[in-house]
């Protein structure tokens, strides 16, 4: 309590703010980046009041039913589609969008158009939804470099080349997790006020951890390198054992082992030789987050950031968190590799 008595701080940092103040160091800076993270922290803000009520208001996995006004009944997930593409669209920044949720990349109107490219998955883990596991939103940001009418091949940019990412996590309280190239920042959503209050500043994954996270479901389409990292890390013979967490919605996991330190991991396997996982709008924003907070990320061979994506909608499979973690399974898939 400050001594005015007052229940909260009147110079609090928001997400706004902190913005604003970053932007001001950057030379050339035109705040257009600005008003586009404030578009996305709109759109977070009312997905996070549609998830807060979705069991009563009926969001979850049904639609088709009509409300009193006569309009559809949308499911959550369309819905937080139609609230990122309207808020990006409306915020005269964006050029190209790319969502999980779209077969195509989506050009805003000529007359709309900024000079940004966003590709994003507007609820991540949404088969949590019905039974009250967490779930997010995840998204990506990058400069459109070419002249003239945007290109759908201005969209497929290896991650180095990212200006910004992020992620939202719906959880027992709502967090945007930013990084806009110096660091990574966490800020929970404060309801009282309507804001996002920073409370994780400089976020940094430990050197190593304590938990390893994979669907082991799959192991039986594991490859060995794989199967032999997960083997190794139940062995009391082999160092302590790690614990196991995996809850199944990647921006739930990808906190955690942001928080905790460990690693994350979703492998290609026998039946999804490619991987799971999308390039452009889950590994590449989270491998960002993860590497600014001091981590790695790898598709087992080269870093997440270095690949090319060669349609938007490509795969891949992903390792991510505590440096010497990741640095310890790819030891072992280069050694099966040889």
């Amino acid at each position: 309590m400050s001594q005015s008595g007052q229940l909260f701080d009147s110079n609090c940092m928001t997400l706004t703010r902190f913005v604003l103040a970053s932007q001001r160091q950057v030379p050339g800076a035109t705040g257009d980046l600005s008003q586009l993270l404030s578009s996305i922290q709109t759109a977070v803000k009312a997905i996070q009041t549609a998830v807060r009520k979705a069991g009563i208001a009926k969001l979850h996995g049904i639609s088709g039913e009509t409300n009193i006004q006569g309009e559809e009944v949308k499911k959550l997930d369309i819905l937080s589609n139609e609230l990122f593409i309207n808020m990006l669209k409306s915020s005269f920044t964006t050029c190209l969008l790319v969502s999980e949720e779209n077969d195509n990349v989506i050009e805003v109107e000529t007359e709309k158009q900024g000079k940004y490219i966003v590709c994003f998955d507007p609820l991540d883990g949404s088969s949590n939804i019905d039974c009250l596991v967490s779930i997010g939103s995840i998204f990506g940001i990058w400069k459109k470099t070419s002249n003239g009418t945007p290109q759908s091949s201005d969209v497929l940019k290896p991650g180095k080349e990212l200006v910004a990412a992020g992620y939202a996590l719906y959880g027992s309280a709502t967090m945007m997790v930013l990084s806009l190239g110096k660091g990574v920042n966490g800020f929970m959503y404060d309801p009282s006020i309507g804001e996002f209050i920073l409370t994780d500043p400089n976020m940094t994954i430990p050197q190593r951890g304590k938990i390893y996270s994979i669907n082991e479901g799959y192991s039986h389409l594991w490859d060995p390198a794989i199967t032999e990292y997960v083997r190794l890390k139940k062995d009391p013979n082999a160092g302590k054992p790690y614990g196991a967490r995996y809850v199944g919605s990647m921006v739930a996991d990808v906190h955690r082992t942001i928080k905790y330190g460990g690693i994350f991991m979703y492998p290609a396997t026998s039946a999804s030789p490619k991987g799971k996982l999308r390039l452009l709008y889950e590994c590449i924003p989270m491998a960002y987050l993860v590497s600014q907070a001091g981590g790695m990320a790898t598709n087992g061979k080269i870093p997440i950031l270095d690949i090319m994506p060669e349609n938007i909608h490509q795969r891949a499979p992903i390792f991510l968190g505590s440096k010497d973690d990741v640095g310890d399974i790819m030891k072992i898939i280069e050694k099966h590799s040889k």
